[in-house]
């Protein structure tokens, strides 16, 4: 199972979404508050008819966090140039974790 880490430490169980599949089952939301869902590429990225929403972090190549972003519920995130994952996690986990831009 792979891991959100951060200098050695877990933050989180993290499940990669590579399929077309994964990607639209979404159900982050529904989530426990301690697994992340890791999307690459990131192409579009959106709380359509989802009730809840979820944080966002943008990273690049190499998975270090370019930003980090709340998206609310019925919300599309802006696409970010130089991102090639996206780590998403249920709202209020990036806190719990102390998640920020530069891990």
């Amino acid at each position: 199972m792979p891991w959100l880490t951060r200098d050695g430490e877990v933050l989180a169980t993290l499940e990669v979404a590579g399929s077309v599949l994964r990607r639209l089952s979404g159900g982050v939301g529904h989530c426990p508050t301690d697994r992340a869902l890791l999307l690459r590429p990131p192409l579009l990225l959106h709380t359509i008819a989802q009730p809840f929403g979820v944080e966002v972090a943008f990273c690049d190549h190499d998975l270090r966090v370019l930003s980090v972003v709340w998206l609310r519920p019925w919300r599309m995130a802006r696409p970010r140039l130089r991102a090639r994952h996206v780590v998403v996690a249920p709202a209020g986990a990036f806190e719990r974790w102390r998640l920020s831009a530069g891990d």
